[in-house]
């Protein structure tokens, strides 16, 4: 199976056989291209929302935030933000708050280097990207380790097989078997060549900023004029709250907005630790330290694609442990879309849960996740498969677990077939009162995709299912991943183009990569 310039075949498997084995159903649905059909859910009424806004905009005007980079606070200072000789902090006149956001563009594509994997991000449009930057990934063979470039590279290809992922997120776990000053490099050049969806680039001094710009130029074949008018690469900005965005996370805007490539400016504020304790509260710094970073991008840039990211959370207050998953977190992350559609921003948030392992709260967490994604509008979801233990460790049997999810909803989101074939009027004519519909016509036509097959659940009875080794839902995805892992095929790169790379990887290489002091 290819999957070089066509949408590789969805992998569905068929349960309920005694012996266990997958079957491969024909590659009829696709889910790339994913469009939210319901309506959305509020959590507060219009007067709360606006509460919720004009008390951002109060803390902007008096408490500010602290800008820890010269050349942004000068952006800001031309703009005509209050910025003082003596200090980082920088207050904003609500009114320059929001004539700046006005430039914002509500709806933007996000290019990969193969066009039919392109990433439409904003208005009704739902995509999802793999889990991101933990430190540490596990199996069932390996357990809980330290990341490598082994289990970074199997991640990427994992990620490939599936077109309900429909971007890199970063990288889905950290290789800290490569330098740091170099890691950037490798990472990038691999996640070009072993997949061809877009990608993101960390925020961590301008040098990984402008390699992530020439990487991502270079695997499309384009110019960076082109490059310019088609953004194609997009970079997470994570504010420091409470209140602050330190000079790595500044840069990056500048290098990215300046270049009109996409920026997600997302606070990471849990209540009760770096925002307060109440829900409302939270939000209402949450929003305040979105809008003054998305201002900022539009002052380096207007115009610049910008995405509202949402992660408010809590924690548990004995521990001081962060809690995802929970319904605090599903209320926040509607609140986050009301905001959003206030504005007219796209709107990102996550999947995620808690859970050490992958258990009832595991899924459990990660459901509440998604439905109040689905609930709340959100264009993008980051760590949308594979996150585990509040981040820290990528696992690849939650990941199998995640895409069943991700393809349960997307096969929710499938519009219901109401024409005169999907009413079945026929089919009941011909069963007629007393009988069944396992060998009519319209079934036949209809058994390998009426109904989703899951990559998990297990609808054999108890009997079929003891007989066949009686597997549990953390072996079954064990073997999935493994099997998805060992049909991997890498898309085909233009020989000219995969021998650039390499020449500006090894020459990048040569001379140091990256600061590693920041």
């Amino acid at each position: 199976m290819t999957e070089a310039s066509t949408p590789s075949p969805t992998i569905r498997r068929r349960a309920g056989r005694a012996s266990g084995a997958i079957r491969i159903a024909p590659p009829t649905t696709k889910y790339r291209k994913l469009r939210h059909k319901f309506p959305t859910t509020p959590v507060v009424s219009e007067d709360e929302l606006e509460a919720i806004h004009e008390t951002s905009l109060t803390i902007l005007e008096e408490m500010g935030m602290d800008f820890m980079h010269v050349e942004a606070r000068a952006i800001l200072k031309k703009a005509g933000a209050d910025v003082r000789p003596d200090s980082e902090r920088v207050r904003f006149d609500r009114n320059l708050i929001l004539e700046a956001i006005k430039t914002c563009p509500s709806e933007f594509t996000l290019h990969a280097r193969n066009p039919e994997r392109n990433v439409q991000i904003g208005g009704r449009n739902l995509a999802f990207a793999q889990v991101a930057s933990p430190p540490n990934c596990s199996d069932l063979q390996g357990g809980r380790r330290v990341g490598s470039q082994k289990d970074f590279r199997n991640l990427v290809r994992l990620a490939q097989r599936y077109d309900v992922i429909h971007a890199s997120g970063g990288y889905p776990v950290e290789p800290v078997d490569i330098h740091a000053s170099i890691r950037h490099l490798d990472c990038l050049s691999d996640i070009a060549k072993l997949t061809d969806k877009p990608f993101h680039v960390y925020s961590l001094g301008k040098e990984r900023n402008q390699d992530g710009l020439e990487i991502a130029r270079i695997a499309r074949g384009i110019t960076r004029e082109q490059m310019e008018l088609e953004p194609s690469l997009f970079s997470i900005i994570n504010s420091s709250s409470p209140l602050r965005l330190d000079t790595p996370m500044l840069q990056g805007i500048i290098e990215m907005s300046s270049r009109n490539q996409i920026i997600m400016l997302t606070p990471f504020t849990l209540a009760g630790a770096m925002a307060p304790v109440t829900i409302a509260g939270a939000l209402a710094q949450q929003n305040a330290e979105a809008l003054a970073g998305i201002a900022f991008t539009q002052m380096v840039r207007p115009g610049a694609p910008v995405v509202y990211g949402g992660f408010t959370s809590n924690v548990d207050m004995k521990t001081g442990a962060p809690a995802f998953g929970t319904p605090e977190y599903m209320k926040a992350v509607l609140a986050g879309g009301q905001l959003c559609r206030k504005y007219g921003f796209p709107y990102r948030t996550s999947n995620v849960c808690a859970a050490n392992t992958v258990d009832a709260q595991a899924a459990y967490e990660s459901v509440f996740s998604l439905w109040a994604v689905i609930q709340g509008g959100g264009n993008f979801i980051m760590h949308a498969a594979g996150w585990m233990e509040g981040g820290l460790t990528a696992s690849f049997e939650k990941f199998i677990v995640d895409v069943d999810m991700l393809q349960m909803v997307a096969e929710f989101l499938t519009p219901l077939d109401v024409s005169p074939a999907g009413l079945g009027l026929d089919a009941v004519r011909d069963v007629g009162p007393g009988g069944h519909y396992f060998g009519t016509a319209h079934t036949l036509e209809r058994f390998e995709t009426a109904f989703y097959s899951p990559l998990i659940s297990d609808w054999r009875n108890f009997e079929t299912w003891e007989e066949a080794g009686s597997p549990t839902a953390i072996q079954k995805a064990n073997a999935v991943w493994q099997k998805e892992l060992a049909a991997y095929e890498r898309p085909p790169m233009d020989a000219a183009i995969e021998e650039e790379l390499d020449a500006f990887v090894a020459r990048r290489k040569a001379e140091g990569g990256a600061p590693t002091d920041f």
